[in-house]
């Protein structure tokens, strides 16, 4: 038995097919094949039901799965101490990030990761904060760029800045020739809400404290900040984008910016990773790198401004 064995196990797990698992694993097929067909013959059990489509683990390969998550985190975490022994900022790291924070932190986060990263190999993950959470207990990801509401207490967090929410809205819209935002007056019809599980859309719903929201005549299901965006440009409605948003608008886009009245909610974007997870000094090198790609301004919460996860 071997680590790539329990690897190919993992991924067939995951994937439930062999060509998209042996890609994964960065093998071919019949490579990946014969390897779990020997660590069959090795543990004397079979692992796989090969014959359910798509392919499934047996009871006792479940089982075998769930303690190679074990086993793997155990390696890398004695990898990660020896890196740390040595001063070393190397390996490969797996983040997993929000769809609410990607599009917008990514494209200023590369340039300076590409410059300052060392030896390292920075995997990027796109992920809803329960997916991150899960893929952060089975050791699918190293760490995880999130936005508060982390539904357990079994991670270490390091808040890295704050941002706000801040509206974007229509010009057909009442609020167009208001200049702030103050959530009485929003009319929960005229907006465009993230689907349900993500975090930006539950500590909004909460800060504005809207006890519904009805159906529109015509609806997205899986619509995207930026999607919203061009229904707004486009003279429909309301939504609400992160303020690192604003880095990359045009002028014209600028117009439809209405930040909220006093107290302006934020919410802390963090680095979160498991109590295992030993390598300190690649969380001290991507924090200081995800500093350098964001305003200084969103660094600390300022007095005028309130955690939007704090109205229940």
């Amino acid at each position: 038995m071997n680590i790539q064995q329990l690897e190919y196990l993992l991924a067939l797990r995951k994937y439930r097919h062999f060509v998209r698992a042996a890609e994964e694993c960065g093998v071919t097929q019949p490579t990946l094949s014969a390897m779990i067909a020997k660590l069959e013959d090795e543990l004397g059990v079979k692992l796989l039901d090969r014959s359910s489509q798509p392919i499934s683990l047996s009871p006792i390969g479940d089982r075998v799965a769930d303690q190679a998550v074990e086993v793997l985190r155990g390696i890398r975490g004695i990898e990660g101490l020896v890196a740390e022994e040595r001063d070393e900022i190397s390996g490969v790291v797996s983040i997993g990030i929000l769809p609410t924070v990607a599009p917008f932190l990514l494209p200023l986060l590369l340039p300076i990761c590409h410059k300052y990263m060392g030896n390292m190999e920075i995997r990027f993950v796109e992920l809803t904060t329960s997916a991150c959470e899960a893929a952060l207990r089975d050791g699918t990801i190293d760490v995880a760029i999130l936005a508060g509401d982390l539904q357990g207490n079994k991670f270490v967090t390091h808040t890295i800045y704050y941002e706000e929410f801040v509206g974007y809205v229509s010009h057909n819209e009442p609020l167009f020739s208001a200049s702030f935002i103050r959530s009485s007056e929003i009319e929960p019809d005229s907006l465009w809400l993230l689907d349900e599980g993500h975090c930006f859309r539950n500590q909004l719903i909460r800060f504005c404290e809207f006890k519904k929201t009805h159906p529109k005549r015509i609806n997205f299901t899986l619509g995207g900040i930026e999607t919203y965006m061009r229904l707004v440009e486009a003279g429909h409605g309301v939504t609400f984008i992160p303020e690192l948003a604003i880095e990359t608008l045009s002028k014209a886009q600028k117009e439809h910016l209405r930040r909220f009245a006093i107290p302006r909610p934020v919410r802390p974007v963090m680095l979160v990773h498991s109590p295992s997870y030993m390598r300190t000094k690649v969380i001290e090198h991507l924090t200081s790198l995800i500093l350098s790609a964001v305003p200084e301004r969103m660094h600390t919460i300022h007095k005028d401004q309130t955690m939007a996860n704090r109205i229940q």
